[in-house]
């Protein structure tokens, strides 16, 4: 394996679900969801492989999952748990590097380009993070090899789950050619229905189209486009990625019907970000305060202010301000933080 297939993504298969079943083997080849419970407007965040044959996914309303699955088990999140599992999984991913780009929870890039493990070879550099994940932690991550970061992200897609799919260097031209456009990055269903309307629905034909044609068409998109159709991406891995907001947010069993509904909820929210800032390993500077109001309608708005603290009635004060441009019950309502860029 050439050194030049060196970047692996790895990607924890189910992994809020999977935890589950590993803690409760009882679960075992049952429909399981991990969110919000339907009654209280909740969301799947994720579900295991038996609940995916009914066509259940993630973001989906957890009302409609059960409608799908009658016999379908939703557990409430355990978020401090899946953070601890997930420093486990990390600690296996230093083993072979310190180059590791976290994308969530559940999974991250690896640049093992300067492993000396295995003769620096990515592919059993792979399975040996695969096997150890499964003995040691009890669920299972799949993996895609590849010599940057678009192509790794899409071959860990190729073989889940438990699986590691690599693409060789010698292989990224066949392998783009097929693939539909909607895997790129930064094509969402916007960007895919656009092309399809031109006839193109894999990145094969997509190549058929110029960088100055796609400019014209996509902005500054289309100099990605025409660079990820061939395979090609520049970005490196983000080691040090830089935390800019800090937020939580509750969906509301019933709509607050009104101003001074929301600004009773507003203490409980403010106290959770307190929490959830107190958490951090360094406590942050502020430089913003957020309020971001959804409402029945699922119209949304979002007021800021400067600010160096949380203070409660700046937040009342944002509160006020976003509702009045809906006026209409509200559905979601969240506070946050946003960080300062880091001085140098």
């Amino acid at each position: 394996m050439s050194r030049a297939c060196h970047i692996i993504h790895c990607d924890c298969d189910s992994f809020y679900a999977s935890i589950e079943e590993r803690d409760n083997p009882a679960l075992a080849g049952k429909p399981v969801a991990v969110g919000g419970l339907p009654e209280q407007r909740g969301v799947v965040a994720t579900c295991n492989y038996v609940a995916r044959k009914f066509g259940i996914h993630s973001a989906m309303p957890s009302a409609t999952a059960r409608r799908r699955c009658a016999q379908l088990i939703i557990i409430r999140p355990d978020m401090e748990k899946y953070r601890q599992i997930s420093r486990q999984v990390h600690v296996i991913f230093r083993r072979y590097t310190e180059i590791i780009e976290p994308l969530s929870l559940d999974e991250a890039y690896l640049d093992v380009a300067g492993c000396e493990e295995f003769d620096g070879d990515a592919v059993r550099i792979a399975e040996a993070i695969r096997t150890a994940v499964r003995e040691e932690i009890g669920i299972t991550i799949s993996a895609g090899i590849a010599p940057n970061k678009l192509l790794a992200k899409i071959a860990s897609d190729c073989n889940k789950p438990d699986g590691q799919f690599v693409v060789q260097a010698g292989q990224v031209a066949d392998f783009i050619a097929q693939l539909p456009v909607s895997r790129l990055h930064g094509v969402g269903k916007v960007t895919a229905a656009k092309l399809s309307r031109m006839g193109i629905g894999t990145c094969g034909e997509l190549q058929r189209l110029s960088r100055e044609d796609l400019r014209e068409r996509f902005g500054r998109f289309g100099q990605r486009l025409h660079e990820q159709c061939r395979g090609i991406d520049k970005r490196q891995l983000e080691v040090d990625r830089i935390r800019k907001s800090v937020s939580v947010e509750t969906t509301y069993p019933r709509d607050l019907p009104d101003l001074a509904a929301c600004l009773e909820e507003l203490p409980g929210l403010v106290g959770q970000l307190q929490r959830r800032l107190e958490r951090m390993p360094k406590t942050p500077r502020i430089s913003k305060q957020v309020v971001k109001i959804k409402f029945h309608d699922f119209s949304q708005t979002t007021v800021e202010m400067q600010s160096d603290s949380l203070n409660m009635e700046n937040y009342r004060e944002l509160c006020e301000t976003g509702f009045r441009r809906g006026d209409k019950p509200v559905r979601l309502l969240g506070v946050g933080v946003r960080l300062p860029e880091p001085r140098n």
